[in-house]
């Protein structure tokens, strides 16, 4: 079992940048990570995965302005976030995924706004 933790939420203007981390309390080597994130009112969303190998894969809302990658070394993942919108505000949450076992952290938010 792993624990993640999340972390670089905060408030940002339209247009700005932040890069959210995910910490995991083991080894996240063999997992599948993803990103994923819920607005109030809305169901949860996929944003971004990227495999144990490092397949990426994005939201098309995302697709130009977000990069998902991993550091196995440091046993943590990243969402870097540019151009970001009003529409991006969120909770967002770390998933690690193993066979049949699912993860997640406690989420950040992540508010746009002028």
């Amino acid at each position: 079992q792993v624990q993640l933790v999340e972390s670089g939420g905060g408030l940002v203007q339209p247009g700005g940048s932040l890069r959210l981390s995910c910490t995991a309390s083991g080894s996240i080597f063999f997992y599948n990570m993803g990103w994923y994130r819920q607005a109030p009112g809305k169901q949860r969303e996929l944003v971004a995965t990227i495999s144990s190998v490092d397949s990426t894969n994005y939201a098309d809302s995302v697709k130009g302005r977000f990069t998902i990658s991993r550091d196995n070394a440091k046993n943590t993942v990243y969402l870097q976030m540019n151009s970001l919108k009003p529409e991006d505000t969120a909770v967002y949450y770390c998933n690690g995924a193993l066979r049949y076992a699912t993860y997640w952290g406690q989420g950040t938010q992540v508010t746009v706004s002028s």
